[in-house]
């Protein structure tokens, strides 16, 4: 029975991943799901209380390991002391995007769901919530820098806000537009070098 019932999980969830990429969250159809899983309605409730439960057992897993590890980075920068973040500037944050291009390209489909399919769900603000991690942290590195002599302009959060924005929209491109493994990895390290460019510049001016 218990396998069984994981069979049944499985086709569901499958369906769903079809439907939900296809249409979206919103433009889903519950009936469609349950009729391309071979089950009917009353045996989909016995395994989620709703479409949005259902979403959410798709992409919950890769949601949470995704924004794990990003904060891993993050703190692990930042409770450095303040003397050693200028040599460790980008050592973190390199093996994290590094590490995020191998989960996504391991993991497209739920990865698409997250990032361009969960309008209407809990997760549409995803990213959103990533750039204001990644504004926090550089606003707070740009006071250790300041802490330790250096002539640091003062930078509006709402252009910091843009740049993240630009540079994690670059990073999923290789979600949106499908790119291969080692393609993701060069296109990634080149975004980064094209990123920490702007920033050295904008920090001298």
């Amino acid at each position: 029975m218990e396998e069984k019932s994981f069979a049944t999980l499985e086709k569901i969830q499958q369906a769903a991943l079809q439907e939900f990429l296809d249409k979206g969250f919103q433009g889903a159809s519950l009936r469609q799901i349950v009729k391309y899983a071979g089950v009917t309605t009353g045996a989909f409730y016995g395994y989620f209380s709703s479409k949005e439960a259902l979403f959410a057992s798709i992409v919950e897993p890769h949601a949470a390991a995704l924004m794990r590890r990003f904060m891993e980075a993050q703190l692990s920068f930042a409770e450095l002391p303040d003397r050693e973040q200028p040599d460790h500037m980008g050592v973190e944050s390199g093996d994290c995007v590094r590490w995020m291009v191998d989960y996504i390209c391991q993991h497209r489909e739920p990865v698409k769901l997250l990032l361009y399919r969960a309008e209407g769900t809990g997760y549409e603000n995803f990213v959103h919530n990533m750039v204001e991690v990644e504004v926090e942290y550089t606003l707070q590195y740009m006071d250790v820098l300041r802490r330790l002599g250096h002539n640091i302009p003062e930078l509006d959060p709402s252009l910091c806000h843009i740049i993240a924005s630009g540079m994690f929209s670059g990073l999923f491109e290789i979600v949106a537009h499908d790119v291969p493994y080692e393609q993701a990895l060069r296109n990634v390290e080149q975004l980064r070098a094209f990123y920490t460019a702007g920033w050295q510049a904008l920090m001298d001016s």
